[in-house]
């Protein structure tokens, strides 16, 4: 009888890594998490899947402790969604951001060197590596030009996997993500605090949001349908790389208008201009060509933007009227 695969993710209390657990779980996997020691509990996005993976401390800015939970737990796939990963918080943090979201790639890598070649590696790279970009939409061959630390970072991760994959042979592949939301999106992100701030407008809880740059522009998807890709990518007989992307750009203000225009709300009645939310250096228009993605992993997202909005304002709503 054959026994079930495991799958290691690091960054599985994220957003991404609870649907990625989920996505395995339901598909046989055996599921080990890397989790951070912390004085603080984080689990909540993870607490109805507690009883069926197995979370184990270990730490990027740690090499030893990587090897040791290869070595125990001899995972045939390796995820790595752990990061620093808001983009603000990068330019007050940007050592911090470089140790964990560059140099934490090549811990992991060379933990796999070390342990296990054959394991096949996930890399979850960014968008925000195209920064300043210089064609629009944005492709596996578009040069990089990152705009923030966090997007420095990302970008030394993703050369670096290629790298190791170049170097030594690993099955390492990276998945390029643009903006990816749902309602576990945290509530520093804009999209999360826009869905939260119209719910709890609408309920009497609050009476504006401060936002920056009305008019930055995303590709903004579903994080489930992205997860699906990161998973499709480790399937495949070779590593590449991939574009991950609705191929659609929407700006913060069609964000507002259609979070605030769901729960019948004039959203410029509420909405605040702040600058100090705007960003040292702004990107410019992030779109991605998925095309590659539809093409090799026969993926698809199947949640527009939209829907996407709307889910995440409906997911507020309900979890503050719980609450009141």
């Amino acid at each position: 009888m054959a026994t079930s695969p495991t799958a290691l993710i690091t960054g599985i209390t994220g957003q991404d890594g609870s649907y990625l657990a989920e996505l395995l779980l339901e598909k046989g996997y055996e599921v080990v998490g890397l989790h951070r020691r912390s004085s603080t509990v984080t689990f909540e996005r993870i607490t109805h899947l507690m009883d069926r993976i197995t979370l184990v401390p270990a730490d990027l800015l740690d090499e030893a402790s990587m090897i040791r939970v290869l070595r125990d737990f001899e995972p045939a796939e390796v995820y790595n969604l752990a990061a620093q990963s808001f983009v603000q918080t990068s330019f007050i943090q940007p050592v911090l951001t470089g140790e964990v979201t560059a140099l934490g790639v090549t811990r992991i890598l060379d933990a796999i060197l070390l342990t296990n070649p054959g394991i096949r590696f996930y890399q979850a790279s960014s968008s925000e590596m195209f920064g300043k970009v210089v064609e629009v939409p944005q492709t596996e061959r578009t040069p990089f030009h990152p705009r923030s630390p966090y997007g420095v970072a990302k970008t030394y991760g993703h050369w670096i996997t290629v790298n190791y994959r170049e170097s030594y042979g690993l099955h390492a592949s990276s998945g390029i993500l643009f903006n990816h939301e749902s309602p576990r999106r945290g509530l520093e992100f804009v999209t999360r605090k826009v869905a939260f701030s119209a719910a709890a407008i609408k309920l009497g809880l609050q009476q504006e949001v401060r936002l920056g740059n009305l008019e930055a522009q995303r590709d903004w998807g579903y994080a489930p349908d992205y997860v699906r890709a990161m998973w499709l990518m480790l399937q495949q007989d070779g590593p590449d790389d991939y574009v991950i992307s609705t191929g659609e750009t929407h700006s913060v203000r069609e964000l507002c208008e259609v979070a605030f225009g769901h729960l019948g709300l004039d959203w410029e009645r509420h909405v605040v201009v702040d600058e100090q939310f705007f960003r040292p250096a702004e990107v410019d228009l992030l779109i991605g060509d998925p095309k590659k993605a539809r093409t090799v992993l026969g993926w698809e997202p199947a949640v527009g933007f939209e829907d996407l909005v709307r889910m995440m304002v409906d997911a507020d709503l309900a979890s503050l009227s719980a609450g009141s």
